[in-house]
């Protein structure tokens, strides 16, 4: 390696993992450069979650970025952490600061159908990375009153609208987007599109939404004209169509294809398809910025319920396979930034090694019962990950 990677160091479980994945299937391999962050949730709250915004300023540097799962912190994390405050999502503070799009797609494998059986390909969920309910205000109303919606504008302009006229108590709900974070994330969109040779499908519920959706639309309706012709060379399509039309579709369709989402609609989404071609730590994650910077994830959480059995010292089955496509992802975008020619044939190697030992039935134990055609053995995590060193070890000799 000649330029660093960004490493995000995690929470819980996955932190467990992600050591075991460096100790076993990275650094016997690769002469590995990092800037490292740790962004656990004691070391957020001890540096007022500045560690974070160091972290996406540094992915925004070096180009690349491979990040473990976090703890977005609740009410009750306040307490077992005994934290400052309730900090925020710290992939959604990356997120705008690189301002991407994050991209999701299943890892499949042959002895794991789809829940739904028509679906032949894989569904990338291409998820817009700002604002909505993530950068959301809310208020919590205990009485009568009228709650507004106020903007205020710098040359002296003023705008109204009146949400509720409260009989009671109740809860009030404010968001934005900017129109430059939705034509990043437009733009983002069809270049994938593009690069990958997917059809585009789009959705927003505009119907109802005539000025905050309604944007959205217009938007990407008028970026499209800007990647028009490459569509139609490459023959494939990009068209526009309600949430809830566009869910029908999915459905009904045989997969092979890129949907677009709003923030929320993306992170649901991307877990209903997730689980539908199999488990939620089969799926890759990259956040992708206009200007060509990459942030690999795993697209799960910090797997709470194993990380206080290990802590009992009891064993666990957690599947490593996300987190482990997310180093293999940031290896080999670094590899192709750089032409090391190496380092994207390790990152291959070491995925199919992943496949290999899927393929001969050494599964954790969330695939067990998904698996046809073949017999499953269930290991712990640690032996998985043994057994995928194995078959890199084969692979690279």
């Amino acid at each position: 390696m000649t330029t660093p990677l960004v490493e995000m160091d995690g929470d819980e479980m996955t932190r467990i993992l992600w050591k075991m994945i460096k100790d076993e299937l990275i650094l016997p391999f690769v002469d590995l450069k990092v800037d490292y962050y740790d962004l656990g949730l004691v070391k957020r709250d001890e540096t007022g979650d500045k560690i974070t915004i160091e972290a996406a300023e540094a992915c925004r540097k070096y180009g690349v970025g491979v990040k473990c799962a976090t703890i977005t912190p609740n009410a009750q994390r306040m307490t077992e952490y005994n934290l400052h405050q309730m900090w925020k999502s710290p992939n959604g503070t990356i997120r705008s600061i690189m301002d991407g799009t994050v991209f999701r797609a299943p890892i499949t494998i042959p002895s794991i159908h789809p829940v739904v059986k028509n679906w032949e390909k894989p569904i990338t969920i291409a998820r817009h990375a700002y604002g909505d309910v993530y950068k959301n205000s809310e208020l919590r109303v205990e009485g009568p009153g009228t709650a507004r919606l106020v903007f205020d504008g710098e040359d002296g302009s003023h705008q109204e609208a009146v949400i509720q006229e409260f009989k009671g108590a109740g809860v009030v709900q404010g968001m934005h987007n900017t129109d430059k974070s939705i034509r990043s994330f437009a733009h983002s969109c069809f270049k994938y599109a593009i690069a990958t040779k997917q059809d585009l499908w789009f959705s927003t519920k505009d119907t109802i939404s005539k000025t905050y959706d309604a944007q959205f639309r217009k938007i990407f309706d008028e970026v499209y004209e800007e990647y028009k012709a490459k569509f139609e060379e490459l023959g494939i399509t990009y068209f526009y169509t309600l949430i809830d039309d566009a869910v029908a579709r999915v459905i009904r369709s045989k997969g092979g294809f890129i949907w677009a989402c709003k923030n929320y609609d993306g992170d649901v989404m991307s877990d209903m398809v997730s689980t539908a071609f199999g488990s939620l730590a089969m799926m890759t994650s990259v956040l992708v910025s206009p200007d060509g910077n990459y942030e690999y994830e795993a697209a799960h959480g910090t797997v709470t319920r194993h990380y206080y059995k290990y802590l009992q010292g009891e064993e666990t089955s957690t599947n490593p396979m996300a987190t482990i496509f997310a180093w293999s992802g940031a290896l080999r975008q670094r590899g192709e930034k750089d032409g090391l020619k190496a380092l994207v044939g390790f990152a291959d190697a070491l995925e199919a090694a992943c496949f290999d030992t899927l393929n001969e039935g050494i599964v954790t134990k969330d695939l067990v019962n998904l698996m046809e055609g073949v017999t499953p053995k269930a290991v712990n995590s640690a032996q998985f990950i043994a057994a995928i060193r194995e078959r890199l070890e084969r692979r690279l000799a």
